[in-house]
């Protein structure tokens, strides 16, 4: 009888996790995460009274950010994130590595968008523009770690 250290099963539990579930499923289930932990931040920052109001550009004023806005946008914005990570995987020579370059400056542009939102006030716009990173910190490293499997 062979046994098997620790260290190598662990590792095979971890990878088989991840190796095994199709990528569009490790996306739905990261965009889930991450949209539970911003919305969890942003009710942290609401209750520590950074007003939740917010501008597009080009609006007259300051709209209110409903409690599930940041959770429904995390939903929104990684189906696009979703779409990458499955056309990398079958198309990419490098998939995880082609996936982190490309959401990493995509969440560095997305910045601007907090920075320049007119009638928004300045605490707001670092709630926002954290959030946006928050996001980024839970999906991006799961679906890049299901990415970095792939085999051809």
């Amino acid at each position: 009888m062979s046994v098997t250290p620790p260290q190598i099963q662990a590792s095979r539990t971890e990878s088989g996790l991840l190796s095994t579930r199709p990528v569009w499923l490790v996306g739905i289930l990261a965009t889930l995460a991450g949209a539970v932990v911003t919305e969890a931040f942003a009710l942290v920052a609401r209750a520590a009274g950074v007003p939740m109001e917010a501008a597009s550009p080009g609006a007259e004023e300051a709209a209110e950010i409903p409690v599930g806005g940041f959770f429904g946008g995390v939903l929104f914005w990684s189906v696009a994130g979703i779409v990458l990570a499955v056309v990398l995987a079958r198309w990419a020579k490098r998939p995880a590595r082609t996936f982190t370059v490309t959401t990493v400056a995509l969440t560095a542009l997305s910045l601007a968008g907090p920075a320049v939102a007119p009638h928004t006030a300045t605490s707001t716009q670092i709630v926002l523009a954290a959030s946006h990173v928050v996001a980024a910190a839970v999906v991006v490293p799961l679906l890049a770690r299901r990415l970095a499997h792939v085999r051809r």
